[in-house]
Parts: structure tokens; sequence; C-alpha cells
């Protein structure tokens, strides 16, 4: 567990929430009762993700079904997967913010090589996600808030890599998302991101219709880039493995650092 249990609470900015933050089953609630924001119904597919069911197989089974899915078979997407996340993994006293992290696989996993002064926040809307992450993936210098990725709970530049890992797919405002990782990203920062991607086959007009109204969605080659570009991101990768794309990009201080 996290040596110093107020480290998470240290990191909200109280400006930006509307709800007094409370520890509630091992995690930061700083949204108050659990419902759908703005009060609009939730998607077929959130209302999977809010379920105590999915949170219990979500780990072993669903998250490593789609990651498999993207990629026709999946070795593409595993072994880039594989990469990426060494590449990206904490080490030393390096903040990190993991979006939409579910039961928090990849916040442990992230966090696995930070120092005494380093942290990695795994952040989702989901209650019952959030208590397998504290049951499951709790770790020394781990902790979890549940907050809204349209409206990270952190002031501006407050983390040095900030993920979202399959999952921007399900937000209701991806735009939104990308903005707020932009924002809390620092000048030597850097943001990931694994999602969908639009093909041919996710195109077809059935298959649009089921992902549409099953709160899914495919994105295009250029979409997810071009909103990091309009925030003034301009060093980007991306890798496309089948149906998913991984994205990764950095600032320019960041990038003299590495060389």
């Amino acid at each position: 567990m996290l040596q110093d249990p107020k480290l998470a609470e240290s990191l909200v900015d109280l400006t930006r929430i509307a709800h007094p933050p409370r520890r509630h089953h091992g995690y930061l609630d700083v949204l108050g009762p659990e419902k759908p924001e703005n009060d609009e119904p939730l998607s077929l597919a959130n209302r999977f993700m809010q379920s105590p069911l999915l949170a219990a197989i979500y780990e072993r089974a669903w998250r490593p079904m789609f990651t498999r899915g993207f990629s026709y078979g999946g070795k593409s997407t595993l072994r880039t997967h594989t990469t990426l996340m060494d590449e990206i993994a904490g080490r030393g006293d390096h903040k990190i913010l993991d979006v939409a992290c579910g039961p928090g696989l990849y916040t442990r996993e992230l966090a696995a090589q930070l120092g005494t002064d380093g942290v990695c926040i795994g952040l989702d809307l989901s209650g019952p996600m959030l208590r397998r992450a504290v049951r499951d993936n709790s770790a020394e210098y781990v902790d979890y808030i549940r907050g809204s990725a349209h409206a990270l709970p952190f002031a501006d530049a407050s983390f040095d890599t900030v993920v979202c890992l399959a999952a921007l797919y399900l937000i209701p405002n991806p735009e939104q998302a990308v903005r707020e990782l932009c924002r809390v990203a620092g000048a030597d920062g850097q943001i990931v991101i694994f999602t969908s991607l639009r093909t041919p086959a996710a195109s077809l007009p059935g298959v649009t219709r089921a992902m549409r109204a099953g709160g899914f969605r495919a994105f295009g080659r250029d979409e997810i880039t071009g909103w990091l570009r309009a925030q003034g991101w301009t060093n980007i990768d991306q890798t496309l493995t089948g149906q998913g794309q991984f994205i990764r990009a950095r600032r320019e201080a960041a990038l003299r650092m590495a060389t």
C-alpha cells in the first residue's frame, strides 16, 4: 500500500471538484453519489462497466479479450503492448495517472519500479471496478480515485505520464477526455493511449449501429492524433495493430531528456 495514505488527497485540486473528497472502500471518491454524469442515462457498455460481475472477471477475461480482438488473434497487439508498457513504466520519482483504470491491472504494472517519491494514481468512474482494484491491485506507491475522465480532479501539469489504455472507446465524450489528458500532463510529460481503430470491418453499417447502440466507438486513424495536435502536441508516434492503435505523444522537453 502507499506509504503515505494521504498522497492521493494531496494531488486533488479542490477547486475542480463539487463534492468533498472522502475515503470509500479504500479509494478516494471525489464525485459523490454514483449516478450518470449530468443525470444522463448510461450506455449499455457503461452500465456493464458499473457491474460488480464484470469487475470480477474484467482483469482476467474481458480486457484480454478486447486486446486480442483488436488484432485478430492478438500477437501483434500483445507484443506492442508489452514493449510499450516497459517503456512508459515509471522509474524513480515519477508521477503517473492511469485514466479509466478499471480494476487496476495496468496501474499496478506501471508503478512497479517507482521510487520513494513516485506515485501511480488509477482513476475510474466505476465504484465496483475501484473496489476490485483496491482488493486485487493495491501496491506500494499506488492509489485509486473515483473521478471523471471528462473533468480530471487535478491541477494542470500534475503528472509526468498520463495513460488511457483500452478504455477511451467507452468514454462518452472522448475528445474532452483527451483534452483533459493533455491538461494534466506536465511540460516534460507524455501521453499514451491504446484504443480502437476504425477499419473497413468496423465501418460496416450493421457493425457501426451495434457499436453505437452499445456505447462503443471506433476511432479514425487521424482522429485522436488530430485532437492531440490541436492541444499543441507535435511529437506523436502511432502504431496500428489490426483493429487497435497505440498512440504516444511527448513534448519537446521530454524528447531532449530521453536523448
